[in-house]
Order: structure tokens, then C-alpha cells, then sequence
């Protein structure tokens, strides 16, 4: 039986959301393997027993029970943000010698910025909102930004998987405090043109035989865009699948693929559009997508009539093979 560390928790303002993503896939894992579940705060590093906690060895990659040292065969990281959706625990567990299931270092960190990102897959002929990058507050004239992408525009921090710190900034007055509050939550921060359209989003894993695409879900905001009350807390129509034509549906199915396999990303991610005149726009790429109960990709999953437990333990039979 193999003895996987599920790596959770982490830096961001997504702390308990990623504690409610790593308890159902905790509670869903395969009977075959081991599900070890490792909180990671900027203190310390802790796996959750029972009724208490021991401390995880960075040094090593192990956890002593009753005076015997257990060893990790394997990382499943599922922090939202930084340190493992960037890439940075990934790139422990490969320093110590332990393979993780899921997306690498540089697939992570390039995935989890969305600036870089977005130029990347830009550079390989797929639709982008037009955007610019800032690193300080005052880089460029207020008036300068709005000619250039027009109002309403988003502005969100570039370098950082959370759902704050993003704006909808449809007057003038609006941009100087959503530039203050995006650069709260990352050093980067980029701003977008908008996109009228209809939001969809997909799941992508890769299963024993290919990589697979998800339906598709719509989704509908209250808010004014899908923000963290309309991720998770219910703000927010999640339909799957989405109410768009069967044609339209498969070729952004097929896109989500095929920027999967062209990030070198693996077990599950989740790749979010905006479909405008029958077009998709990619607007961002996400490694480690939400699994809480009210989280999207379960919801995609039981559209497909694919059990929980069936999803993860086909990934950790593929990944780990």
C-alpha cells in the first residue's frame, strides 16, 4: 500500500479552502493507498492524526507514529496559492526524492501566473483578453490604461491562486483602489480588457487511456464576476453542462486538452474560458481547482457519473505508473 502525503493548507488566503478540498479527497481516497494528510502553515508542518498531530521532516520527508518513522511514497499537493500551486512544494519533493502525482514545477509556476501564462499560450496562437502587467501602483498613467483596454476592465494580482484582490473597475474613480487592493494579495498585478460572454469552465485529467476533458460548466455570477463570494458561497449558477451547442462545447473541450498536454500538466486542473462570438478566450489556468462539496470539478464529475473515489484512483494508478 502506498503511503501518499496530501499536501494541504499553505500561505495563502485560501487556507480553509484548500483544508475542505483536501478533506474530500481525503475522504473519497482509494482503498489501495494511504492517504496522509500534511497541513502546511508558515510555522511549522504538520500531519493530522486521529485525535492529534506529529510534525512532518522537511529534511527527510517522514513522520514518526508511536516512536516508528514513516516514509512518503508519494506527494499529492493541494494548497490553493503559494507554496504548492506555484510550484515551490513540487519542487521540495523533488529535491528529496519523492514523486508527486500532480503538475510539476515548471508547469505549476508558469500555470499559477497569470500573466506569464496567458503571454505563453498567447505565443502559440490561443485567444487572450488584451492586457498589461504592472509591478507598482504608479507605473503608468490612470488615463493611459483606460485608452488602452477600455472600461469595464479586471484588474487582479498576477502571482497569486486566491480569488481576492480582484476588481471589476467600470469608472475612472474605481482603478486606484483596485490597483491598492490587488497589490495586497501579489507584488504583480495585471490588468485586463473585458470580455462579454458566456464563462465556462473545464476539468482535464489524464486517465489510462489519454487525457480527458470534463463537461463543461457555465457559470452564471450574481456577483459582478466570479469572485470569492460567487465561488464559495454560493453567489453564483454552476451548470453543467453548459447551455451551449454540442460543437461549440466539444471544440472548447478539445482546446482544454490540448493546452493541457502542451503545459505538461498532470492529474486534474481546471482551464477557464470566456466564449465570445462562438470564440473561446483562455482566462486563466488553474493546477489545483477547488474539490470541496460545493467546488466545481465534483460537480463535473457526477455530470460524467464518474464516482470520486473512481477519479482519484484512476490518476494515482496513471501518474504514479
Amino acid at each position: 500500500m502506498k503511503r501518499i502525503g496530501l499536501f494541504c493548507g499553505g500561505f495563502s488566503s485560501e487556507f480553509d479552502i484548500s483544508l475542505k478540498s483536501a478533506q474530500t479527497i481525503r475522504t473519497h481516497f482509494p482503498a489501495h493507498a494511504e492517504c496522509v494528510l500534511i497541513i502546511v502553515t508558515k510555522n511549522d508542518w504538520e500531519v493530522q492524526l486521529e485525535n492529534s498531530t506529529t510534525p512532518f521532516n522537511l529534511n527527510k520527508g517522514t513522520y514518526h507514529i508511536n516512536g516508528e518513522e514513516k516514509q512518503l511514497d508519494a506527494g499529492l499537493v493541494y494548497t490553493h496559492g503559494d507554496p504548492g500551486e506555484n510550484g515551490k512544494i513540487q519542487a521540495y519533493l523533488d529535491m528529496i526524492g519523492i514523486p508527486c502525482i500532480n503538475s510539476g514545477v515548471l508547469a505549476s509556476a508558469l500555470s499559477f501566473d497569470k500573466w506569464y501564462c496567458n503571454q505563453f499560450l498567447k505565443g502559440f496562437g490561443y485567444k487572450v483578453a488584451s492586457s498589461v502587467l504592472m509591478t507598482n501602483p504608479n507605473q503608468f498613467e490612470e488615463q493611459v490604461l483606460i485608452d488602452q483596454l477600455g472600461l469595464p476592465l479586471f484588474v487582479k494580482p498576477a502571482d497569486s491562486g486566491s480569488s481576492y484582490g480582484i476588481s471589476k473597475v467600470k469608472a475612472p474613480s474605481d482603478l486606484a483602489p483596485a490597483l491598492k487592493l490587488a497589490f495586497r494579495e501579489g507584488k504583480r498585478v495585471v490588468l485586463e480588457a473585458f470580455l462579454d460572454g458566456i464563462e465556462v469552465t473545464c476539468g482535464v485529467y489524464r486517465g489510462k487511456n489519454g487525457i480527458v476533458a470534463l463537461p463543461l460548466t457555465e457559470i452564471v455570477s450574481d456577483t459582478e464576476f466570479f469572485d470569492f463570494d460567487a465561488k464559495y458561497n454560493g453567489k453564483s449558477q454552476e451548470i453543467t453542462p453548459a447551455r451551449i451547442s454540442p460543437e461549440l462545447a466539444l471544440n472548447v473541450q478539445e482546446t482544454a486538452k490540448n493546452i493541457y498536454d502542451l503545459l505538461s500538466l498532470k492529474a486534474i486542473a481546471r482551464i477557464d474560458f470566456m466564449i465570445v462570438n462562438n470564440e473561446a478566450f483562455i482566462i486563466e489556468v488553474n493546477t489545483t481547482p477547488g474539490f470541496s462539496p460545493a467546488s466545481i470539478v465534483p460537480q463535473m464529475l457526477a455530470a460524467a457519473q464518474i464516482s470520486i473515489s473512481d477519479f482519484w484512483n484512476e490518476i494515482i494508478q496513471v501518474e504514479l505508473n
